[in-house]
């Protein structure tokens, strides 16, 4: 095996790690939502991308960028979420081609009961995670590639 193909090799079974460590953290997360607010993990994302913007909405395309979805799942997501009462579209004044998504007072409200839940799931996935000796080096990582508010701002 030469260089190339060691380093190859390396960089698949890192994707190797990280596919087993986000399919543990998703599934319990999805396990964990769906019994107490009923949301399944996407929904949260959105919900939780939504409450951290300042103005509280974004552009349909932000939205879709942070969810890692198609534009049209985005599009089918929050209309789910919308007939739920969870958020609202509005137009844009600027450019009446621009769609702004907003969490309403109910999608707040189930967000904040629901972040209990998703970090009790996330905790104790990333425990069970560091006791398997191909994760643990992964999960001891994670600290390290948090940017710090500040510095990120």
């Amino acid at each position: 095996m030469g260089i190339a193909d060691t380093a190859v090799e390396v960089r698949a079974q890192g994707w190797r790690t990280l596919a087993a460590l986000h399919g543990l953290i998703e599934s319990q997360l999805e396990q964990a939502l769906q019994q107490a607010a009923g949301l399944s993990v996407v929904e949260f994302t959105v919900l939780d991308a939504l409450s951290r913007q300042d103005g509280w909405h974004m552009r349909m395309q932000q939205l879709a960028r942070a969810t890692a979805l198609s534009a049209s799942a985005t599009t089918r997501l929050v209309t789910r979420l919308e007939d739920r009462g969870l958020l609202t579209r509005i137009l844009c004044q600027d450019d009446r081609r621009g769609i702004y998504t907003e969490l309403t007072r109910d999608g707040e409200a189930l967000l904040q009961s629901a972040r209990p839940a998703q970090d009790a799931a996330l905790h104790a996935a990333l425990e069970q995670a560091r006791e398997v000796p191909e994760l643990e080096g992964l999960v001891d990582a994670l600290p390290e590639l948090v940017v710090p508010a500040r510095a990120a701002g």
